[in-house]
């Protein structure tokens, strides 16, 4: 035991000092803080005012064109070639001519321009047109606008968990979401801290330093040293990850909370009494959703002590039956090219358990979702979007005992290959030869 615990130190303190994992620790967060706070920046970023010339034959649509802070609009008089001409002369940036015939013909609008229009302004003026032109064609019918907009409802209904416990509010969507990002962050650690142990093993084999250290660790001590090691190391570059970008988030949010627009503040404060004021009445007129709190509500709705405690079981679980593998795979080879023919059966699993979450998020009380999820090789990733939907308890613990039983073989397999690929140089190995190592006394 003293042995593992002094493979497992010296793994940890090796790969923790180095270089690359400080700049990925740190640069990890900035990058994908600095990312979102990129976007959020450009889009309340300041806007080049453009200016529109608008001439409007039919004159239905003088007051329909309201300004903003991205477009103003001014209306002029005269004929198109006249206008044409101006316009050349004018700093505007278009020219929108709607024709004296537009209800029956509204393909007949044109929109001049020194360079090609963006896609949001010409859309923007078509909207306006399209939406006037329709009232016009109601009103004529004998329907007002106001009558087709009440006509619509919206539908936006509960969902809520029967069980012993009692009627508890559920969110479908936030429990796709969480099971999806906890999947996706189990099958990025397998194949990242996985790839390590092989990579460790199979540097240390060519530079021949193994030979040293078997001298005074058994191979079943070093491998299970490694593999320990490095998942330690997973879990603190995980849990600075979340230190960080917890920090760098509320950071960013409180800089960029200055540049919001002032009527978006005012709006999301208006949002906020409403909803204090009247939370559960649903008067006409009051039907004012806060999005932060829907957001909340629906992550509160999730059993999130078990979601945190299955995902460390599943991410240490999924890592372990894996890693052992990849250092099988690392022993038995001495280059990192000779390692292709065997990853295959190995990431198989894995890059399948990811496809199969897409259906299982669809279905995940379908008989395909129970068995990947009982599987020792799929069911880290399976059960991870399973969870947040609810799922029996003694699927739960059957899902976890295999998994244990599954990295209690893979690490046998591993440890029969290990003892002697590692001391082995200068052959090529095959299946054939790898399942003769498994037999060795």
């Amino acid at each position: 035991m003293r042995n593992i615990f002094l493979v497992i130190k010296r793994e940890y303190l090796v790969r923790v000092k180095k270089k690359s994992f400080l700049i990925m620790t740190l640069l990890g967060p900035l990058l994908f803080v600095g990312f979102y706070a990129a976007v959020i920046w450009v889009a309340i970023g300041s806007v080049d005012t453009k200016t529109i010339q608008v001439l409007d034959e039919s004159g239905l649509f003088r007051n329909e064109f309201k300004d903003s802070e991205a477009l103003k609009f001014s209306f002029i008089e005269g004929n198109l070639d006249s206008a044409k001409v101006n316009f050349r002369k004018a700093d505007a940036n278009a020219l929108v001519y709607i024709p004296e015939n537009v209800i029956k013909s509204p393909k007949s609008v044109r929109i001049y321009a020194a360079k090609n229009v963006s896609m949001d302004l010409k859309s923007e003026i078509e909207k306006v047109i399209e939406k006037q032109i329709e009232d016009i064609k109601l009103s004529e019918a004998g329907i007002t606008h106001k009558i087709l907009e009440d006509s619509r409802v919206n539908v936006s209904s509960e969902t809520i968990s029967l069980s012993e416990e009692g009627e508890k509010t559920s969110s479908s969507g936030a429990a796709t979401v969480i099971g999806g990002i906890c999947a996706f962050l189990i099958y990025m650690s397998v194949f990242i801290y996985g790839t390590q142990v092989m990579r460790g093993i199979t540097e240390e084999k060519t530079s021949r330093i193994v030979e040293v250290i078997i001298s005074s660790v058994k191979p079943f001590q070093l491998m299970l040293g490694k593999i320990i090691g490095v998942a330690l190391v997973g879990l603190t570059q995980f849990v600075l990850w979340i230190l960080l970008t917890t920090a760098l988030t509320s950071a960013t949010s409180a800089i960029l909370s200055n540049r919001i627009p002032k009527d978006a503040v005012e709006m999301q404060q208006q949002m906020e009494k409403v909803q204090k004021g009247m939370p559960n009445q649903n008067m006409p007129g009051n039907n004012v959703e806060n999005p932060m709190a829907e957001v909340l509500g629906a992550v509160n709705s999730l059993n999130i002590p078990l979601i945190l405690g299955c995902f460390l079981f599943y991410y240490l679980g999924g890592y372990l039956l894996y890693s052992a593998l990849f250092g099988a795979v690392g022993a038995a080879v001495d280059n990192d090219a000779d390692t292709q023919q065997f990853m295959l059966p190995i990431t198989l699993p894995i890059i399948f358990s990811f496809v199969f979450a897409q259906f299982v998020l669809r279905d995940p009380d379908g008989s395909l979702a129970f068995w990947t999820s009982i599987i020792p090789f799929t069911s880290p990733i399976i059960m991870m979007v399973r969870i947040p939907f609810g799922v029996p308890a003694w699927e739960i613990a059957l899902s976890m005992v295999l998994l244990v039983l599954g990295f209690m073989a893979t690490t046998w397999l591993a440890a029969r290959i290990y003892r002697v690929g590692i001391l082995m140089y200068g052959k090529k190995v095959t299946y054939k030869e790898l399942a003769k190592w498994i037999f060795y006394k």
